[in-house]
């Protein structure tokens, strides 16, 4: 295993035990639909954001670098998965709380992850040239 990759199995079992400690914590809350919906759309966003960031492995960075081109898995679909299924744990966390006036806030966060996918994309657009070009024309964000 990489030492610049270990970050995620301290954030895995912390996560879940965050999970489970919102769930323990308002256990005794009703489950409705939008609460259901918000926990599915937790559990399925931090699936496949856990999976994304293992899968990008030692080149993942906070700031934009360039160091290798991920391709292969979620990324082979999507160019920044962290990105959406991130989102998508966010937006299950409002509604598992159940405030979905609270999306407004997380709808100010979406231009935010757009630019920063915007200038991953320029470092990695100088970095790797056509294979990125090629890469961008066949993913989707």
């Amino acid at each position: 295993m990489q030492t610049k990759g270990r970050d995620i199995w301290i954030i895995f079992p912390v996560f879940c035990g965050l999970l489970g400690y919102l769930f323990w914590e308002h256990r005794e809350e009703a489950w409705t639909p939008m609460r259901v919906v918000g926990v599915c759309m937790i559990v399925f966003g931090f699936v496949l954001w856990t999976l994304a960031r293992v899968q990008l492995g030692a080149a993942f960075s906070v700031r934009a670098k360039a160091t290798v081109l991920v391709t292969h898995g979620l990324y082979s679909r999507i160019r920044n998965p962290i990105y959406v299924f991130g989102s998508i744990m966010i937006a299950g966390v409002c509604l598992f709380f159940l405030h979905p006036e609270y999306l407004l806030i997380f709808l100010a966060l979406i231009p935010i992850q757009a630019i920063r996918a915007r200038r991953e994309s320029a470092v990695l657009e100088a970095a790797f040239d056509d294979e990125y070009r090629e890469y961008r024309r066949r993913t989707w964000f």
